[in-house]
């Protein structure tokens, strides 16, 4: 008797361990190459903050789906007034901060009030100063937009992750300690290493599939190859070695997922030093410029080549990659012109991301083709944001610009660019104010042609996304329409 309690003990446990061993995973490791400077997006600039907390601690009205599809979110539904310019949006109920705050339409016009505000960091800060005029509380679950004219961005433009809905009771910690609605909520920052996420279990909508995310900070190519193959990390959305690939093609235990981005890979120029206010100095950086070789050596081949500043997949884009070809006699003969028949130095500021480092490297070889000497600056993420982005203490660098539809930044003097021209800032002022679709794709048109024939900045491709991910991880978003690595929809399979 004794022995068969104990074989049927010992049946029991091997049970229970097999069936322990076939269920799904509830937790995942993903990799990013960026680690944040801080973790409120609505104060911090750059992508980064924006990929660990847009839809999944901090969430908007509206949201921007893997589509690029506006959705609703903390606003199930709006009505919209004839003239496009008053916006009454009903929010959901029962909705609480992970601190168990609720959230109620006060918080919608502190969020907003705040954005708009003569101090506000916010990094879109323009965009909604444009275009919102007021913001008033018509109950606790209903508020009201005015609009300063109408505006066919404005249900996208509040679904970014600049503009997601925080607490007055916890914004002055969120930089460190985010307190969203979304559906996991923060744990932990080990600096320099990782951000630990866990599931909200009191959050509103529908509970993830995940019970613990991390994202661990690899942005170095080599140690991102030997964390997924030694199953440190389970992916990488943005995988930082895309020369490595074609090992995880080849092997079943990974999945190889290559979509498309907003991030238009630039050699940002500083317009307002000289000599870059010269625009045939711009002009001649331009036909300086292969944009097939920086694709094959700093993308690896993943990329495709742009003329402006502007998505290859959206529906608004021309190709005007041919307004300055690759043409280094030409770019001679336009310096000599601008008064540098010997050329001249400059600096490029590279951020630590593979593509601005190799890019860098191939970009100083292809302007001494023309005779424009540029030493190579590697800094530091924070130290871009604060020399490049916030001082405008740069002559060149190079960067992706991530945020969907963003052409407007171009219209901002103050922004890090430099760029003043009111012919341009005109077609903005009439594409924001455009509900009519022909009408706004002629205009976006007219801006993309507008910087290309400015030469504004040297655009060279826009960034495609590269995921490496363990085969049994499904569910990420294979395009990136808007900055984040959205977890609600991550789960195992067995």
């Amino acid at each position: 008797m004794m022995l068969k309690k104990t074989l049927i003990a010992a049946a029991l446990a091997l049970l229970a361990s097999t069936g322990m061993a076939m269920a799904a995973r509830t937790d995942i490791r993903i990799g990013l190459v960026l680690e944040p400077t801080a973790l409120d997006p609505t104060t911090a600039a750059g992508a980064a903050t924006k990929e660990v907390t847009y839809l999944n601690i901090f969430e908007g009205l509206t949201q921007i789906d893997q589509n690029g599809a506006v959705q609703p979110l903390l606003a199930t539904s709006w009505t919209i007034s004839p003239d496009n310019t008053v916006f009454t949006f009903k929010l959901a109920p029962d909705v609480k901060f992970h601190d168990g705050t609720p959230f109620t339409a006060d918080d919608v016009k502190f969020t907003f009030d705040r954005l708009l505000a003569p101090d506000s960091t916010n990094s879109q800060k323009q965009l909604y100063v444009d275009a919102i005029d007021t913001v008033t509380v018509i109950d606790p679950t209903t508020v009201e937009f005015k609009l300063k004219a109408p505006s066919g961005n404005f249900l996208f433009d509040i679904g970014r992750g600049a503009a997601v809905i925080v607490s007055p009771k916890s914004e002055a910690t969120n930089a460190t300690r985010p307190i969203g609605t979304g559906p996991f909520r923060f744990v932990q920052w080990d600096k320099g290493s990782r951000v630990v996420l866990e599931r909200n279990p009191g959050y509103w909508g529908k509970a993830p599939a995940l019970e613990k995310a991390t994202f661990v900070f690899i942005g170095d190519p080599a140690t991102a190859v030997s964390a997924l193959l030694a199953g440190d990390v389970d992916g990488f959305n943005n995988f930082a070695a895309p020369e490595a690939v074609d090992i995880f093609k080849a092997n079943p235990a990974f999945t190889v997922a290559v979509g498309t981005t907003e991030g238009e890979t630039i050699l940002a120029t500083n317009n307002k030093r000289k000599p870059f206010d010269d625009l045939k100095v711009r002009q001649a950086i331009a036909h300086a410029i292969n944009r097939q070789e920086l694709i094959e050596g700093a993308g690896h081949g993943f990329g495709v080549p742009i003329g402006s500043h502007f998505a290859p997949a959206h529906p608004y884009y021309i190709d005007l990659t041919n307004t300055y070809p690759f043409d280094p006699a030409a770019g001679k003969k336009l310096l000599a012109e601008a008064g540098y028949p010997d050329g001249f130095s400059t600096t490029i500021k590279l951020p630590p991301v593979p593509y601005a480092r190799l890019g860098g490297q191939i970009l100083a070889q292809q302007l001494a083709a023309i005779g424009i000497k540029a030493q190579l600056i590697n800094v530091e993420w924070a130290q871009w944001l604060t020399d490049v982005y916030t001082n405008h203490d740069f002559d060149l660098t190079v960067i992706s610009h991530v945020e969907p539809f963003d052409i407007g930044i171009y219209a901002n003097p103050n922004y890090y660019f430099g760029y003043d021209d009111p012919e341009f800032q005109a077609i903005i002022a009439k594409l924001n104010a455009t509900t009519d679709e022909a009408q706004r794709k002629d205009l976006a048109q007219q801006a993309q042609k507008r910087l290309a024939d400015q030469a504004v900045n040297g655009f060279l491709f826009e960034l495609a996304q590269v995921g490496v991910w363990n085969s049994k991880v499904e569910g990420y978003w294979l395009n990136a329409p808007i900055e984040g690595v959205v977890l609600k929809g991550i789960h195992w399979v067995d």
